[in-house]
């Protein structure tokens, strides 16, 4: 499982001109499931992803994590990021795994997350635009 995590001032989702979820303060989440990922690797993400201590606190060091400044998580399915680019200039998709999978663990993972704060999400498979206002900038690329 690969994320792409950016903390934002705001994120919204749009589909067909129409807009389907928006945040303010907290995390865009962009999140691709690989072929071997389980339950196990879910619970792993999540405790990482809420426990992220990347938010200021009182003087500006990163130290508060998402649950201490009450953010919100816009969780969108990104397939893309399990090409590694060592490779040819086409990407390849092979390491992702296939749909169905994918968005049954995409939908647990939003509700384990929603467990603990408010998380928002994307449609799965759909030509979504994705719009955000970075804060910092503060983007991390997760492993999990």
């Amino acid at each position: 499982m690969k994320c792409v995590l950016q903390r934002v001032l705001e994120a919204k989702c749009v589909v067909d001109e129409k807009l389907i979820s928006e945040i303010s303060h907290g995390f865009l989440l962009l999140t691709c499931f690989e072929k071997d990922d389980d339950a196990k690797t879910i619970e792993r993400a999540v405790y990482k992803i809420i426990n992220l201590r990347i938010f200021d606190d009182e003087n500006g060091k990163m130290n508060l994590n998402i649950l201490d400044v009450g953010g919100q998580i816009l969780n969108i399915s990104q397939f893309t990021l399990s090409w590694d680019g060592s490779k040819g200039h086409r990407p390849s998709f092979e390491k992702s795994m296939n749909a169905q999978s994918a968005n049954l663990n995409f939908e647990v993972m939003t509700r384990t997350l929603n467990q603990s704060l408010q998380c928002k999400k994307g449609i799965f498979g759909a030509d979504m635009k994705i719009s955000l206002i970075n804060d910092g900038p503060v983007t991390f690329h997760l492993d999990f």
